[in-house]
């Protein structure tokens, strides 16, 4: 018993004459502090150690008024920080598509393959959740999630349109002369949301205002928009 009672004075005694540091040097240590933990060679455990010894506890509490998870920082010497961070909706995750990208997703499911929906998506410049680009298997997973239609070119409602592409090949025409139709009003067609493909309707080609237009551009007729030019033939006439 007493030779542990003399250890126990000795190592006390070893402790208190650990000599204190250097106010400058500790105030150096403090400054560099920011450096060390950016630095691209400083690793994660060391990291940790850093935050053993600067911080003795973390108190974290919920917030439901502001929906936020409340953390109270106790730091080593006494001080405290209070940290709100928000706090995520059930079911959801900071990985979550945005809520634009699913109402292009709703707007057009149904009506347009899975495809033409990530081409749309990324014209558009929408991400995914992940910040990846779109694709057939991204919609679909989307689609599938939020229960929405795939698209069935059997149905009747696809059959009543046609896309710019497919409009041009029936007018024997480019996509972009059967656009300028679309831009002059001749040929009426529309875009369930920008940069989407266009939706014609099938009985539009048929009209003859429509017929003769499109036999003026592959005649290569030169389009008036404001009909002041004489002896110009113009897109409305038929000759």
């Amino acid at each position: 018993m007493e030779d542990l009672e003399t250890k126990l004075r000795e190592f006390d005694s070893n402790k208190c004459s650990v000599p204190v540091p250097d106010p400058k040097i500790l105030m150096s240590l403090a400054q560099d502090l920011p450096a060390v933990w950016s630095s691209p060679s400083t690793d994660m455990r060391l990291k940790q150690r850093i935050v053993r010894i600067l911080i003795q506890e973390i108190v974290a509490d919920i917030d439901e008024t502001s929906r936020e998870v409340v953390l109270l920082i106790h730091w080593a010497g006494g001080r405290h920080s209070e940290l709100r961070v928000k706090k995520s909706e059930t079911g959801k995750h900071r990985y979550c598509t945005s809520l634009e990208a699913i109402d292009v997703i709703r707007k057009m499911a149904g009506k347009f393959s899975d495809e033409q929906i990530a081409t749309t998506l990324n014209r558009l410049r929408l991400r995914t959740g992940a910040d990846n680009a779109w694709n057939e298997n991204r919609i679909y997973s989307v689609r599938h999630h939020h229960d929405l239609p795939s698209f069935d070119p059997n149905q009747s409602s696809s059959s009543e349109f046609v896309t710019l592409e497919q409009a041009a090949q029936r007018l024997d025409l480019s996509p972009p002369s059967v656009r300028k139709m679309i831009e002059l009003k001749i040929l009426t067609g529309h875009q369930i949301v920008e940069c989407a493909p266009w939706q014609i309707p099938i009985t539009e080609l048929d009209r003859e205002e429509v017929r003769k237009a499109a036999i003026n551009l592959r005649n290569r007729v030169r389009v008036s928009r404001s009909g002041n030019h004489q002896n110009q033939p113009r897109l409305f006439s038929g000759s």
